[in-house]
């Protein structure tokens, strides 16, 4: 009798946490603030902030960036679950995937009088798809509507009856110019399929299709742009990436001569799993050891004093990711700090950090970046490899490409995308240096640490960057 009525405590506790989640409380602490539990809020809070941003975000940049690339209509169909990369930065948080056919339809109203653009030019429309809490005009189709046109055998053949509907706002609008997302450079570009472009030529005919234009630079840059509100709450989710890796990098996670790497690199993912959030990709850990080469280490090597430690992690919160690459030394019995050789390692990777952040700047492509940083970096006789990238709303970004790890000469094509205001970069690199402690044993300091180019075009770090090595006790 005593055990069934300690289960019907621990029931009614149950049923009560869940009633009080169901009404939306947040898991708060003093203040207000969020608990380690929810560090970001419930998703509800969540949503509501990504919600702003998404229709700031559309009213700030895309007027000004269709008139940039001489589109005056946009439109961006997609089916479910072939989704147009785009749909991160033109949907809400709820939406998941597109319903059935969604089609996107943006128009500059005030390009052929040639007024000035702003939020109240671009009309946008939904067709088979949400208003998107409201930042579309949602335009619904009707097989009645098909039947009318005397094209319902090609309605039919091409899927459904809202590629008619298209047709007839495009015809109501008569643009002068139709961007698609078609690309064979930037896959952010490259998002309407080959099965809607055959749908949609079909339905627009010979009339509207010779009109086509490929956008290109217009995904790319709506996808790059960030506000500063979002700056704002970057700064946030850069001080949770460095409390954990302080963590990870810890006697209360690491036990010597008994934890591996791999031990490490699943710590990440529980711990990132357990706070509620995301992580675009498998973290890594990596050792450099004294006297052995990569493969005397090996690939799950257990962590022993003395170890250079380095790991790449990133968290993913409201459709916004983190990069990150840090170092930790563990300390040999005895030693208060890594050695001298280490400190100097890492102050090369420091400058070459530098070199990058003073050669960023709009206007300029990724590989004139890359040849000009690659030209101070030899001057200031610095061993290094430059591989940065944009990142945002995905990790590896949309924007200009500054290198990859095995193209230092430049990269063709995804390299000459230019640097814009309101874009965020991974600083991702490597310096090697002979370590005097180390037998002038090279070592390579990897470093990542993601950087804001403002709507001033200055830019900064997220938060800091690494210019002290963790050390493990």
């Amino acid at each position: 009798m005593v055990r069934n009525l300690f289960a019907s405590i621990a029931l009614l506790a149950l049923c009560a946490g869940n009633l009080a989640g169901a009404r939306g409380t947040s898991d708060a602490g003093e203040g207000g603030q969020p608990t380690s539990l929810r560090p970001f809020g419930t998703l509800q809070e969540q949503a509501e902030m990504q919600q702003a941003w998404l229709k700031k975000r559309i009213d700030t940049f895309l007027p000004a960036l269709m008139r940039k690339h001489g589109i005056d209509l946009w439109v961006v169909p997609m089916r479910e679950y072939n989704e147009d990369p785009i749909v991160a930065a033109v949907t809400s948080p709820e939406t998941f995937a597109a319903r059935r056919r969604t089609i996107y339809v943006f128009f500059d109203s005030c390009a052929a009088s040639g007024a000035p653009t702003g939020p109240s030019c671009v009309e946008r429309i939904a067709l088979g798809g949400t208003s998107q809490g409201g930042v579309f005009q949602a335009r619904r189709s009707t097989k009645a509507a098909a039947a009318n046109i005397g094209q319902g055998q090609q309605a039919e053949l091409w899927g459904d009856e809202q590629w008619q509907v298209l047709k007839t706002v495009i015809e109501e609008r008569k643009p002068k110019a139709i961007g698609i997302d078609r690309s064979t450079v930037f896959a952010f570009s490259d998002g309407l399929s080959s099965g809607e472009l055959k749908g949609m030529s079909a339905a627009l005919g010979d009339e509207w299709t010779p009109k086509f234009k490929d956008a290109e630079g217009l995904p790319l840059e709506l996808i790059a742009s960030r506000l500063p509100e979002e700056e704002v709450f970057y700064k946030k989710m850069q001080e949770l990436v460095w409390s954990l890796t302080e963590e990870m990098y810890s006697g209360s996670t690491i036990t010597l001569n008994r934890t591996k790497t791999s031990d490490l690199v699943w710590w990440w993912r529980q711990r990132v799993n357990d706070l509620g959030l995301g992580t675009w990709f498998h973290p890594s850990v990596d050792v450099q050891r004294r006297g052995a080469t990569a493969e005397q280490v090996g690939d799950d090597p257990v962590i022993m004093p003395g170890d250079l430690l380095h790991c790449d992690v990133g968290i993913t919160v409201a459709r916004l990711n983190t990069d990150t690459q840090h170092l930790a030394y563990v300390l040999r019995p005895g030693e208060r700090d890594a050695p001298a050789g280490l400190k100097k390692a890492l102050a090369n990777a420091n400058a070459l950090q530098d070199i990058v952040m003073e050669t960023i700047k709009p206007g300029r492509t990724g590989n004139e970046i890359l040849t000009i940083a690659r030209s101070a970096m030899k001057a200031k006789g610095i061993d290094g490899t430059i591989y940065s990238h944009p990142i945002g709303l995905h990790g590896h970004g949309a924007g200009p490409l500054i290198g990859l790890w095995d193209y230092q000469d430049g990269v063709p094509g995804r390299g000459d995308a230019k640097v814009i205001p309101s874009m965020w970069f991974s600083i991702e690199l490597q310096a090697t240096t002979p370590v005097a402690e180390w037998n002038n044993q090279p070592v390579r300091m990897a470093q990542e640490e993601d950087a804001i180019v403002a709507a001033d075009g200055k830019i900064r770090w997220a938060l800091k960057r690494q210019d002290k090595l963790f050390l493990v006790r």
